[in-house]
């Protein structure tokens, strides 16, 4: 069997377990694969990478929000919240964040959501999902929560990246 071909039938394969999995699930299994075989789309991790469940993404240089801000230039609140998410998740690192905080980095920019639960949820409800849950800490309604944003995200702040650096030259 060809390489090629044991790829394709791992593939299938692969396909054929997801069925009849429920979408939190297959994250769970992807995060899993990601963590045990620490691989991004290609083949091999790369130096200076954020490992995401599912997928690895190069670690972008901008010294603060501000500076990614300025680039990004977001036109609305829910692009400023993606935004905020991006510069905690693939610019510092960060596994995931919570909204308080990503609000209070908001509000430093002078561009705080009036709700951020609400806006989250919307992320979060979305097709395709922009963000998902990771956690609750506490029982509460106002109990902290965790976010994370899914590839879709990340691939949506990264296109305003590239518009405003295309719109900067």
């Amino acid at each position: 069997m060809t390489t090629e071909m044991a790829e394709l039938k791992a593939m299938a394969d692969i396909a054929s377990i997801f069925t009849g999995l429920e979408e939190e699930e297959i994250q769970r299994v992807l995060r899993w694969v990601n963590e045990k075989y620490r691989m991004r789309p290609g083949g091999s991790a790369p130096a200076a990478a954020v490992n995401m469940p599912g997928l690895t993404v190069e670690k972008k240089e901008f010294a603060d929000l501000p500076t990614l801000y300025d680039v990004a230039k977001p036109t609305n609140g829910l692009e400023r919240i993606l935004v905020g998410a991006y510069f905690y998740q693939v610019v510092k690192g960060e596994a995931d964040f919570d909204s308080q905080s990503l609000n209070n980095q908001l509000k430093h920019l002078g561009y705080p959501s009036s709700n951020i639960t609400r806006d989250m949820e919307s992320l979060v409800s979305r097709s395709p999902k922009l963000a998902i849950q990771t956690r609750k800490d506490g029982t509460t309604q106002q109990a902290r929560k965790k976010f994370r944003l899914t590839m879709e995200g990340v691939r949506a702040v990264e296109a305003m990246l590239s518009k405003g650096r295309a719109q900067n030259i």
